[in-house]
């Protein structure tokens, strides 16, 4: 079934839609959420809270790519269950490294208004639809998928240490970037 289908399914407030969702997105959300949480039990949840808040949320949304929306709700789901079991012991993950490597450029919005919210988020994919494929991938491999430097060298054939420079470079052009677009963090 294809992602027009499911939402569709959706729509109709068929509840079937959350299966064809499980089936066809479950390794991927899966994925997204044990990069960010340690515990399989905390990120198998996580998946789950994502299909409900998809079958409360569609509609009124209507999402033209099922598989990026379904995606971002397990990430943002995984980051707030992460900051609530780390409210009171900063650092040691490896996720708590990669908030305080983007705590440069973007500022912790979880109190911010959504037209701020929608505003960076268009900046943010003006900002990388202007990368090189290579870059952005290394970038969202990093800061989307949580992986670390040392696994995304491995899986690009680069070295540990042109990852950690290409990531400082592209947070620096992201900082700038957001600057000149008048977002000021």
């Amino acid at each position: 079934m294809d992602d027009a289908q499911i939402v569709a399914l959706y729509l109709a407030r068929d509840e079937s839609a959350i299966e064809q969702t499980k089936r066809k997105y479950d390794g991927y959300c899966r994925y997204i959420a044990e990069r960010i949480l340690p515990s399989r039990e905390d990120a198998e949840e996580c998946v789950n809270d994502a299909y409900l808040k998809a079958w409360n949320t569609i509609p009124p949304q209507q999402p033209q790519t099922l598989s990026s929306y379904i995606g971002m709700l397990t990430r943002q789901l995984s980051l707030n269950r992460y900051k609530e079991n780390h409210r009171q012991k900063r650092g040691g993950g490896e996720v708590a490294l990669l908030l305080d490597e983007l705590a440069e450029c973007i500022a912790d919005r979880s109190a911010g208004d959504v037209a701020d919210d929608v505003m960076l988020r268009d900046a943010l994919d003006r900002f990388l639809g202007g990368l090189k494929q290579r870059d952005r991938i290394v970038f969202m491999r990093r800061y989307w998928y949580a992986d670390t430097p040392e696994h995304i060298a491995k899986e690009l054939s680069m070295t540990e240490q042109s990852v950690n420079v290409l990531l400082f470079r592209t947070r620096k052009k992201l900082k700038q970037f957001l600057e000149k677009e008048g977002i000021y963090l």
